[in-house]
């Protein structure tokens, strides 16, 4: 068998991964124990992000012709992909955690829902917080009004009683 033959299904996984993908980033991994890497694994399929090692060659061979194409720039190094089809920046933001206690460990680049973006622009999307956070805090916001109304009601119905 070719090792051309061999090489086509690593080439078609990581196409089919990226093909439907909110995000995909680029991370350098150099420098990341054991330890930590299980835990960081374990905390992005959690979020449903596929973290993988792939051999640059087979990245560079499956970006070509998609929107991830731009990536290819930066293929040189120890690479991993990280891809999620639903939470735009839940690998951004995982990554960018993990990368504060592993000063070796970077974000390279990525594309998040169409559009390219370098280093500082990961880093920056990793600081969003994620839709439930949001989801959330405008809850809270909605709440807040309704909630400081009951209490003058009540405090307006303690003092006429």
């Amino acid at each position: 068998m070719a090792k051309v033959e061999l090489k086509k299904p690593v080439v078609e996984e990581i196409s089919n991964s990226i093909k439907d993908a909110a995000s995909v980033v680029l991370v350098n991994y150099k420098g990341i124990n054991v330890e930590q890497d299980t835990q960081m694994r374990k905390e992005l399929r959690e979020a449903g992000v596929v973290y993988k090692v792939y051999k640059n060659t087979m990245m560079n061979f499956a970006f070509k012709g998609t929107p991830c194409e731009e990536l290819c720039q930066h293929l040189e190094g120890t690479n991993a992909l990280a891809v999620c089809a639903e939470d735009a920046t839940a690998p951004a933001r995982i990554l960018a955690k993990y990368a504060k206690t592993v000063p070796t460990l970077e974000l390279v680049a990525g594309i998040v829902e169409g559009t390219y973006y370098d280093q500082t622009g990961m880093e920056a999307l990793s600081k969003i917080p994620s839709r439930e956070e949001l989801l959330g805090k405008l809850l809270g916001s909605i709440q807040s009004p309704i909630a400081n109304f009951a209490r003058v009601l009540n405090q307006i119905a303690e003092q006429q009683a």
